[in-house]
């Protein structure tokens, strides 16, 4: 009778030793995920503090100006136990912290963390080359495509106008991102500080300014575009056909919204012109209601498909910084069509996407995808990553092209809307904005200079601003001459 018993025993030790098993086997692929599959996203989290404080006890790469100046670099200091710590510096300060961002002991921002791999010295190319030279792994230095000359001009001309906004320059042949810069800004270094405390009580301060100087506005911020987007509604009607230059549009004082009782007005509640203008001195002059005619005529569909030829509507546009998504809406009624043909309704583009409408007029309808690195080196000099240039998107066709350049042209002229951003003896093509928001008027410009040879492409705004011409204008016109200098 006790092997009967035994072996109703041993059914329960059968069925614990089983589970045990399965949840040995359990954990072991577990293990096995994280440290193959997981470990790079692990090793990455802004949570994990090892690897935080790790980054602090070898040299970092520097993040270097297209023309070779330093704006982020290591520093040797003692640690507690005498032991080595790379403290990050950043020569630039405030000037070039939308760019840079910072490393801190509690994460890293801006390129420091875009490109993080390649600066940390963990990125595989690194990794290898350190292995066949025998060496320790140092991180590589990142060259960016910023001018250090139309960086500081941006942030000079928008801290001039004493509010905030942000400005980003493009050269249109490459995509190359020449200037990026945001007002108000921060000094990174206050994040460098070891001591955690200090670094707590920086950190509540600039999250708690109301200026926001931790925010980059110029990829992370989206405004009304205003009458910039009137280059979307001339591109789109210059590719339907029924439009060229010097075609006649209606343009009357006020023109009633379809199905609503709201009446648009232009500036100062005038007639553009004598009533029926050439659409080119319509645009030159920024008269609303025949845009907005034209909006309704073309419909929301057409110009939706325009806007997103130029950049509206894409999520997932990185430089690598992500951008926000620039929006052209859907599922709009012809009065809102109307209004989003002007910029308006909820019409929201990044100073990027601005400075790209200029771009892509500019490259004769192709545009270039935007990108802030040029290369990465190590110390010996050895390139091992470059930027390719690369169409981004087909805008418009190279004839209307020319042809929106030419009214464009006519905007920095007399008796434009942008002749403050005139530059003499040289030809500048843009388009002024006035972005309504709530009885708070935005300033916005974009354009492009030489207009017969391209070299830059601008977006600015200026946070209540007003005037496009008038108060973001200036700043356009002082980061062209930079670059055109």
């Amino acid at each position: 009778m006790a092997a009967p018993r035994a072996r109703r025993m041993d059914i329960p030790l059968r069925h614990v030793a089983a589970a045990c098993g399965v949840m040995l086997f359990a954990l072991l692929g577990k293990a096995t995920w994280i440290q193959v599959f997981d470990a790079a996203g692990l090793r990455e989290s802004p949570y994990n503090q090892r690897t935080l404080t790790a980054r602090f006890e070898r040299p970092r790469g520097e993040i270097r100006l297209r023309d070779g100046t330093v704006v982020a670099t290591s520093r040797l200091e003692r640690g507690d136990g005498g032991r080595p710590r790379y403290r990050r510096f950043y020569p630039g300060g405030s000037v070039y912290a939308p760019v840079t961002g910072h490393l801190s002991f509690y994460a890293a921002t801006g390129i420091e963390r875009a490109e993080d791999a390649l600066l940390s010295g963990t990125d595989s190319r690194v990794r290898i080359r350190s292995i066949v030279d025998g060496t320790a792994a140092v991180g590589a230095a990142v060259g960016l495509t910023i001018d250090g000359r139309a960086q500081r001009a941006a942030y000079e001309g928008l801290r001039a106008t004493g509010r905030p906004g942000a400005a980003v320059a493009i050269d249109p042949a490459t995509g190359a991102i020449l200037a990026m810069a945001s007002y108000p800004s921060y000094d990174p270094n206050l994040y460098t500080t070891s001591d955690l405390a200090v670094l707590d009580r920086t950190d509540r301060r600039l999250q708690a300014d109301p200026g926001r100087p931790l925010l980059n506005r110029a990829i992370r911020q989206t405004y009304p575009p205003g009458s910039a987007f009137k280059i979307v509604t001339a591109a789109a009607a210059l590719a339907s056909g029924d439009y060229r230059p010097g075609t006649r549009v209606a343009a009357p004082a006020v023109f009633r919204l379809p199905g609503a009782s709201v009446r648009l007005r232009n500036y100062r509640g005038t007639a553009c012109g004598d009533g029926l203008p050439s659409l080119a001195h319509a645009f030159k002059v920024s008269c609303n209601t025949p845009f907005a005619r034209i909006g309704v005529g073309l419909g929301q569909d057409v110009l939706r498909e325009r806007a997103e030829a130029f950049g509206f509507n894409d999520g997932g546009l990185a430089v690598p910084l992500p951008a926000a998504r620039s929006v052209y809406p859907a599922g709009m009624d012809r009065a809102q069509t109307a209004m989003s043909a002007l910029g308006q309704f909820d019409d929201r583009a990044t100073p990027l996407v601005l400075a790209m409408l200029s771009a892509a007029v500019a490259g004769d309808g192709s545009l270039m995808r935007p990108h802030l690195v040029r290369e990465a080196r190590l110390g010996d000099g050895t390139v091992i990553a470059e930027a390719e240039p690369s169409r981004y998107r087909r805008a418009l066709s190279i004839r209307d092209a020319r042809r929106l350049t030419a009214m464009m042209t006519g905007v920095t002229r007399q008796g434009g809307t942008g002749s403050a951003a005139a530059l003499p003896g040289v030809e500048v093509a843009a388009k002024t904005g006035t972005a309504e928001n709530a009885g708070r008027d935005h300033a916005v410009f974009t354009g492009f200079a030489p207009a017969d040879s391209p070299r830059v492409a601008v977006g600015v705004v200026v946070e209540g601003g007003g005037s496009g011409g008038r108060v973001a204008g200036p700043v356009a016109r002082a980061i062209m001459r930079a670059v055109l200098r």
